[in-house]
C-alpha cells in the first residue's frame, strides 16, 4: 500500500502523536476516515489522486489507528469534531501545508466540516461523504433513524459498549479482507482488537452527542456558514437516502456554495468504488464543478 508515499509521525503540541501518509506533489488534499477504519482505508484513493497532479495527505484522526488518544475528561471535549479538527490543522502546518482541501467519510466528515467552519482561511475545498451535520441528523432524528443508526445512542453509553465489541470485534465489526483489501484489512483490525483504540473511538460518539451537537447548534444560531465551495456525495447502498428526501437541501444552510449528488457505492466508497469517487472529487478538487452533479453510476 502507498507506494511512494512517506510515514510520517508527528508529535503535536498538545503532547499527541499522529500517524500519517505523504505522496505526491501539487495542490494539496488531507483524506480523513470513518468509523472504525484507518488511513489505511484510502490505499486505493491517495495513488489515483497523486496521479491526477495532487499532494495527498491522510492521518489518522485522534485516537485512531496508529494516532494516540487524548485524557478522557468528562464532557468528552478532548474526542470532539473541534479537537480532531485543531490536529489535522497541526498536522498541516508541520508539514508546511498553509492552505489545502479536505476530503472527509463518515465521522471524518464532522471533523473536515468543523474544521472548514473553525478555519476558513486554511480550507480551500470540502468534500463530505456519507453525512449530513450532527446537529441536523440529531435534530431531526424519528424513528427510521432509531432504527438504522441505533449504534450513536448505544456507543454513547458508559462501559457496555466497549465490553460489547471487545467480546468478538471481528464478529462486531466484520470486514471482508478481499474487498478491503489485505493490508488496509490487517490495519483496521489491528485497531479494532485494541482495547484503548476501541474506547477513544466510542468517545468519538460521545462527544458528538454532547458537545459536537453543541457546537452545531451555536453554528446554526449564528447563521454561520462553510465559505468554501462544498461537494456532498453519498453512497447508493447506504441509507442516507432513505432518512433524507434530500440530502443537498439539508446541506443548503450550512454552505454558500453546494454541489454533490449520490454515488454507485457501499458506505466505504473509498474501498468499494476509488476509481468512480477519483472521478467525481478530481474535477471538484480544481475548481470545475458548480451545481448538482448527474445520478450516480
Amino acid at each position: 500500500m502507498f507506494e511512494g508515499f512517506d510515514l510520517r509521525h508527528l508529535e503535536l503540541d498538545g503532547g499527541l502523536s499522529v500517524r500519517c501518509r505523504v505522496g505526491g506533489a501539487g495542490p494539496t488534499v488531507v483524506l480523513l476516515h470513518g468509523h472504525p477504519r484507518t488511513l489505511t482505508t484510502w490505499h486505493r484513493v491517495a495513488p489515483l489522486l497523486v496521479d491526477e497532479g495532487f499532494t495527498v495527505v491522510c492521518p489518522d484522526l485522534r485516537g485512531y489507528g496508529g494516532s494516540s488518544a487524548a485524557e478522557i475528561v468528562p464532557d468528552h471535549s478532548t474526542s470532539s469534531k473541534r479537537a480532531m479538527a485543531a490536529d489535522v490543522l497541526e498536522v498541516m502546518q508541520q508539514l508546511g501545508h498553509d492552505r489545502f482541501a479536505v476530503v472527509g467519510h463518515d465521522r471524518g466528515s464532522y471533523v473536515a466540516m468543523r474544521l472548514a467552519l473553525d478555519r476558513s482561511d486554511a480550507v480551500t475545498r470540502l468534500c463530505v461523504l456519507d453525512s449530513v451535520p450532527i446537529g441536523e441528523a440529531l435534530g431531526r432524528a424519528g424513528s427510521m433513524f432509531a432504527e438504522r443508526w441505533w449504534h450513536w445512542f448505544f456507543f454513547a453509553q458508559p462501559d457496555k459498549p466497549e465490553r460489547a465489541i471487545l467480546a468478538d470485534p471481528d464478529a462486531w465489526y466484520g470486514g471482508d479482507p478481499e474487498r478491503m483489501g489485505a493490508e488496509n484489512h490487517e490495519d483496521y483490525r489491528r485497531a479494532i482488537h485494541d482495547a484503548d483504540t476501541v474506547r477513544a473511538m466510542l468517545e468519538d460518539y460521545r462527544a458528538g452527542l454532547g458537545v459536537d451537537r453543541a457546537n452545531d447548534d451555536a453554528d446554526r444560531a449564528a447563521h454561520r456558514r462553510i465559505e468554501c465551495p462544498t461537494m456532498v456525495l453519498w453512497a447508493t447502498e447506504d441509507d442516507l437516502g432513505l432518512l433524507y428526501d434530500d440530502v443537498l437541501d439539508v446541506w443548503r444552510p450550512w454552505t454558500t456554495e453546494l454541489t454533490g449528488g449520490p454515488i454507485a457505492s457501499g458506505h466505504h466508497i473509498a474501498e468499494d468504488a476509488p476509481d468512480l469517487l477519483v472521478e467525481r472529487l478530481t474535477p471538484f478538487l480544481r475548481g470545475n464543478v458548480s451545481g448538482p452533479l448527474p445520478p450516480g453510476r
